[in-house]
């Protein structure tokens, strides 16, 4: 039976590797029009001394592979089909021969494109040569938790005691140093007495007592320092803004004198 749509005549009967025209999809490329297809491009691939293809090129590949199957339905080809169809090809040979390689020629691909593939690009596609017992890669170790890590004896010393406290009120301790020294004065034997503790105790109050004295005296030399810092802001504003209209009124004066000698000179 005919086609109504395009007028052709009736299409010869397809092979046993091509599905029916009522069957051919856009995209589909039977085994013998690629056969054709690799070795159109094939040629001009090596006339190009291995170069790539420019779009005449394709397109002279597209109308030799039209004129050969080109009478199928919805076969014809164009050049962006078969450039695209070649790239398929060429990612399935580098598949292909990886697995040559790998089996180290105990696997024979039976893919019925390989060879004048393998012909063609071959060296373009030079698989990397197996890695060897000496050539494998040490696997990455992570470095040793902070557990693993072998810690020596501890320092069996007591702990070192902040002196900055005392560095920075050197006289208050004195003081009461010399105050719990005059206390004990009755001799070393009344230490060991219940006596002595209280006697430290009381040391130890004073000793409060005069650092609170001196943290109040400080804080009140801090309030007065900042009273001064803010009175001498306020007056270098003052200042600053007397100069400020000073100049205003001095520069305001120069205007007017300048403005009434040009009066004058037009009079």
């Amino acid at each position: 039976m005919g086609d109504s749509d395009g007028g052709f005549s009736d299409p010869p009967a397809p092979s046993t590797r091509t599905p029916s025209s009522a069957q051919v999809r856009e995209d589909f490329w039977s085994e013998d029009a690629t056969h054709t297809l690799v070795e159109e491009w094939g040629d001009r691939y090596v006339e190009l001394n291995r170069g790539n293809l420019r779009q005449k090129d394709w397109q002279e590949v597209a109308d030799a592979v039209n004129a050969c199957h080109g009478h199928l339905w919805k076969a014809r080809r164009t050049d962006i089909q078969c450039k695209n169809r070649i790239d398929t090809l060429k990612k399935k040979y580098k598949i292909e021969k990886a697995r040559v390689s790998e089996c180290n020629g105990r696997y024979t691909s039976q893919w019925p494109f390989f060879a004048r593939l393998d012909s063609l690009i071959g060296s373009l596609y030079k698989p990397s040569p197996p890695l060897t017992a000496s050539h494998r890669k040490t696997p990455l170790t992570l470095p040793p938790s902070p557990s693993a890590v072998p810690v020596g004896p501890r320092s069996k010393r007591p702990a070192a005691v902040d002196s900055s406290f005392f560095r920075r009120n050197f006289a208050v301790v004195a003081a009461a140093a010399a105050a719990a020294e005059e206390r004990s004065s009755a001799g070393d034997g009344e230490r060991s007495g219940p006596d002595w503790f209280g006697k430290l105790a009381e040391a130890i109050e004073r000793l409060g007592e005069i650092y609170e004295r001196v943290e109040v005296a400080k804080q009140i030399q801090m309030i007065e320092l900042e009273k001064q810092r803010m009175k001498f802001a306020k007056d270098l504003e003052i200042q600053r803004m007397k100069l400020f209209m000073d100049s205003q009124i001095q520069l305001e004066k120069i205007k007017r004198a300048k403005r009434s000698s040009e009066s004058d000179s037009y009079m």
